[in-house]
């Protein structure tokens, strides 16, 4: 069980991006999404975690949007490594919980590295971006194969406005709408500036 450590109050969606300006986190531009498609603004939360204070604060935020009977049950956070280990991290102790990451040696998701879980024990699921959905319910499947019950996921950025389904109760601290495209449907204007790839994952 969590340890009902104090949550601060939420931020508001204005306090977030403020913190990832300050961070130079908010980037514009021409990027490569680790889904493989392309959009004019990303945000490096890499950039943002690099303060551990920022980290605490929009963790400890981003927490208190869990509602407290569900937030109460949750006994470990676990997260896609690599771009959620530090999001991760910064939640459990919000939570006042361990934490533990899955990872890809061979391609799929697994725990390794001597994390365990006990069969049912409930787990918050925490990722730095979702964009798709797709890597989070990856990352699900890996954790209840190891016996952990997700019974909500978490992330600082949701850049699908809602729209990503990771098919369990999903509280992003912030949710952007920010136009992305398939690779051969770039509008003019964007494909006149070259494509980057920011992130720490190979586009699909």
């Amino acid at each position: 069980m969590g340890r009902g450590k104090e949550v601060a109050d939420p931020m508001t969606e204005q306090d977030v991006l403020a913190e990832f300006r300050a961070a130079d986190a908010l980037l514009e531009g021409h990027f490569i999404l680790s889904s493989g498609l392309r959009s004019p603004r990303y945000l490096q939360c890499a950039r943002v975690l690099m303060d551990p204070r920022r980290g605490a604060r929009l963790c400890e935020a981003l927490a208190a949007r869990i509602p407290g009977d569900l937030r109460a049950r949750i006994s470990a956070v676990v997260s896609p490594a690599m771009g959620g280990v530090i999001a991760g991290h910064e939640m459990a102790r919000a939570l006042g919980v361990e934490a533990m990451f899955v990872e890809r040696p061979t391609g799929t998701f697994e725990l390794r590295r001597g994390f365990r879980l006990e069969e049912g024990q409930e787990v918050l699921m925490m990722e730095d971006v979702v964009t798709t959905g797709l890597s989070s319910r990856e990352a699900i499947k890996a954790i209840e194969a190891a016996g952990g019950r997700v019974i909500a996921g978490a992330a600082l950025v949701d850049r699908s406005n809602g729209t990503a389904d990771i098919g369990v109760p999903f509280f992003p601290l912030i949710r952007l709408d920010v136009p992305t495209y398939e690779a051969d449907a770039v509008p003019p204007e964007l494909a006149a500036i070259p494509a980057i790839k920011p992130g720490s994952r190979a586009a699909a």
